[in-house]
């Protein structure tokens, strides 16, 4: 699913985006294929997010919270506003001890937006934020027996972890409301990800012996990301035709350099890596061009059709410095198209039918194109006729509102995801070939998620209030019918083939539910409780190892008050326990080979992440 940024498609290494919370206006979730507005990595959706801005922003507001696990917040912002400008700044921090060992971390940020306004119907935004970002564990465990006497991950070990990530992102962008009926959008922007950090533990050292110094890793990579681009977007409407047309331009590039942090051997017998060999030094730039636009129709009264399509080219450029590099240049094109078509239907003012269909795309990494080319002692050949994986989605759904119950709206669709083409090594994602077979990525993946989707709300404003949200999700292997589980110790594995087409895909829970409710008993305060709930769901990909579901409340509370001449200075005071009721479950569980090495499989072979269970937060702030 892509993370959009006031209309930017980001990613950062971390694989998650570190956006400051402090900042968001809004979110509103894409849900299906999104390629055709947003390109790559948009196969399953997109989150929209909208960061703040303009002359709401000016004054000055100050919070602080504190809360379980040494958690601290601190914040503080101060804008203006006036018939030309407007701007603000924010500064930020968040840190933490953490609930898992070596569970530290830190994010400090400073943000900001400039606005001035050109005339009555244009103008010019700068947005800046520098973020310096720490995080250690994740508290990762092996095995359910480790995970009820070690649930901190004291005697645990990450794969990654140490993670220092410096974050810069800025961006400018005009906006001009050219007619009553059409606006034009430029928006020119640059992103930046520098992440530091470990992997790989060191078991044997150079001499052989067992390491046992939970701080002992093998590699420090250092991963450099930079997202240059440009957007524009043109809307104007008419009576029956509403269109858009746009482009997007790219130019990113990606540079990673490994080298050793200490002397270690493999195995016993194995070759000493002398500390400082440097394993890794390469550069991907990828450029995209893309056009893409929008029609929209009027049928007839409250009867709407829409049609979307996009068309990228994307360009892979690969660069290695290594002195024994065996692949100095490498590079890669591919051409995809996306589409959507939907109609809408308004039965009356207060129900409407909607249906739609789109696609989605995520193009082929250099790593899984040209693996054998770049590494010649790997064991995975090089396949550079792979093809982007792609996806369809189809929805069908009804939303409406109920004025008489509290301004109720409410929406349920049907909804079915095909990903095709499937991007899959042919022994699976985490074992070796069977003899005889070239280790390789081909496009032999297949899933299906096919579900429905409810959604209920009611009037924040009123006594009473709620949410509701509930998923029935199907999701099923269409083709996965190469995986290797591998099983016993080091240097001596073996293999077992399983066929895994028909089987469940893992960590996902067939049945999700999520209920707010809210309580306004006196004027500026307010009561919510909140329930998770999921059901069970397979760890593993063979589907062997189920994992149980759980229901999780939280309880929230918040009292808005204003005191002062012409009560200028408003407050916030809010308190949440989260897991109320104390409840043991994993956060996390993922099963992919006999890990302990004893010839078994089993769930003492899962990594795990158990949940820090219950924990408070409490805070102050202050608007002025």
């Amino acid at each position: 699913m892509a993370v959009v940024i006031d209309g930017v498609p980001v990613f950062e290494r971390t694989g998650s985006v570190n956006i400051n919370m402090d900042d968001i206006e809004s979110i509103k979730v894409i849900k299906g294929g999104a390629s055709y507005l947003f390109g790559e990595d948009a196969l399953a959706g997109a989150v929209i997010i909208t960061t703040k801005r303009g002359a709401k922003m000016a004054g000055g507001s100050i919070s602080t919270e504190a809360g379980s696990f040494g958690y601290k917040r601190g914040m503080a912002r101060a804008g203006f506003a006036n018939d030309k400008l407007s701007g603000h700044v924010q500064v930020s921090r968040r840190d933490a001890k953490g609930y898992y060992f070596q569970g530290d971390y830190k994010a400090d940020y400073l943000n900001g937006k400039l606005q001035g306004y050109l005339s009555d119907s244009s103008d010019l935004t700068f947005g800046w934020e520098v973020a310096k970002r720490f995080k250690d564990s994740h508290g990762t465990v092996t095995g359910v027996t480790q995970a009820a006497i070690d649930p901190t991950s004291v005697n645990g070990s990450d794969y990654a972890r140490h993670y220092n990530v410096d974050l810069g992102k800025f961006y400018l962008t005009y906006a001009n409301d050219i007619t009553e009926t059409s606006n034009l959008m430029l928006n020119l922007y640059q992103f930046g990800d520098h992440t530091r950090f470990w992997t790989a533990p060191v078991r044997f050292d150079a001499a052989g012996a067992a390491v046992t110094d939970v701080n002992a890793y093998s590699n420090n990579n250092d991963y450099k990301q930079v997202q240059r681009g440009l957007k524009g977007e043109w809307r104007a409407s008419g009576e029956h035709l509403g269109w858009l047309a746009a482009i997007d331009l790219r130019d990113n590039s990606y540079k990673n350099r490994v080298n050793v942090l200490q002397s270690y051997r493999a195995s016993p017998r194995a070759p000493v890596v002398a500390a400082g060999t440097l394993s890794a030094d390469n550069k991907t730039n990828e450029s995209m061009f893309a056009g893409y636009g929008e029609l929209k129709f009027r049928l007839a009264d409250g009867f709407s059709a829409t049609m979307n399509g996009r068309f990228d080219h994307i360009k892979l450029d690969y660069n290695d410095y290594l002195p024994t590099a065996t692949a100095l240049n490498l590079s890669k094109s591919f051409n995809v198209g996306s589409w959507r078509g939907g109609l809408n239907y308004d039965v009356s003012d207060s129900l409407s039918l909607y249906s739609n269909a789109s696609t989605g795309f995520r193009a082929p990494t250099i790593s899984q194109l040209f693996a054998g080319t770049i590494n010649l002692n790997g064991s995975v050949a090089a396949n550079p006729n792979l093809k982007p994986e792609q996806a369809i989605n189809y929805e069908i759904g009804l939303r409406g509102k109920i004025d008489l119950v509290s301004g109720l709206e409410w929406d349920i669709a049907a909804f079915q995801i095909d990903r095709k083409d499937f991007i899959l090594n042919v022994a699976g994602q985490y074992s070796a070939p069977a003899t005889g077979v070239t280790d390789q990525y081909r496009n032999i993946g297949g899933i299906r998620n096919r579900g429905v989707e409810l959604a209920v709300k009611s009037d924040q404003e009123q006594f009473f209030s709620m949410d509701v949200a509930y998923t029935l999700l199907d999701a099923k292997f269409t083709n996965y019918s190469n995986f290797n589980l591998q099983m016993g110790p080091r240097g001596r594995q073996t293999v077992v083939p399983y066929n895994n087409t028909g089987k469940a895909v893992p960590r996902v829970s067939k049945h999700k539910l999520f209920v707010a409710g809210r309580v306004k008993p006196i004027s500026g305060f307010t009561l919510s409780g909140e329930m998770n709930a999921q059901t069970s769901y397979f760890a593993d990909e063979i589907n062997q190892e189920k994992i149980g579901g759980h229901a999780v409340f939280d309880l929230i509370g918040n009292y808005d008050f204003s005191v002062g001449a012409n009560k200028a200075v408003k407050f916030n005071l809010f308190g949440r326990v989260d897991n109320l009721f104390d409840r043991t479950y994993f956060n996390t569980a993922h099963g992919t080979n006999d890990s302990n090495g004893d010839l078994t499989y089993n769930a003492q072979d899962l990594s795990i992440v158990v949940n820090p269970g219950r924990r408070w937060t409490a805070g102050i702030t202050a608007t002025f």
